[in-house]
């Protein structure tokens, strides 16, 4: 029951994440105008994955982001698919922390966008299978 509770309360993040970006299907430039901030505080290695590939992916990015959100906030919500959508959310949090470029600093430890959540989601990742009180079981 504990891994429910933990679906439920980060499905519900992924979810108002996703809401969030609900203008980002319509115009890609919140996202661009993000990642171009954290170009320019960006070190080496997140400039280069800034320039090489989110700003260049950035009106595709746009449109994935929010619907990986929403769509992984409620697989974790109603219980379906859990170990993937957790692996899914996980990923893609990974990948906005590289390219802020704090998943390398000291305050990321503090952070609690940071390990809590991606702690969570391997938790769910992990042992995630079968939890009660789910739509359907995996």
């Amino acid at each position: 029951m504990p891994l429910r509770v933990l679906s439920l309360a980060l499905g519900t993040f992924l979810l108002f994440m996703g809401l969030d970006k609900l203008d980002w299907f319509v115009d890609d430039g919140f996202l661009t105008r993000r990642l171009q901030e954290w170009r320019g505080i960006a070190r080496p290695a997140a400039r280069w994955y800034l320039d090489t590939i989110a700003i260049p992916g950035a009106p595709i990015f746009a449109r994935l982001v929010p619907l990986a959100e929403l769509s992984t906030a409620s697989a974790l919500i109603l219980g379906v698919y859990v170990r993937g959508a957790a692996a899914l959310a996980m990923v893609m949090i990974l990948n906005f922390h590289f390219a802020a470029d704090i998943i390398f600093r000291y305050d990321y430890l503090i952070n609690a966008y940071g390990l809590p959540i991606l702690g969570g989601l391997l938790a769910l990742a992990l042992g995630g299978h079968t939890l009660p009180l789910s739509v359907s079981r995996e």
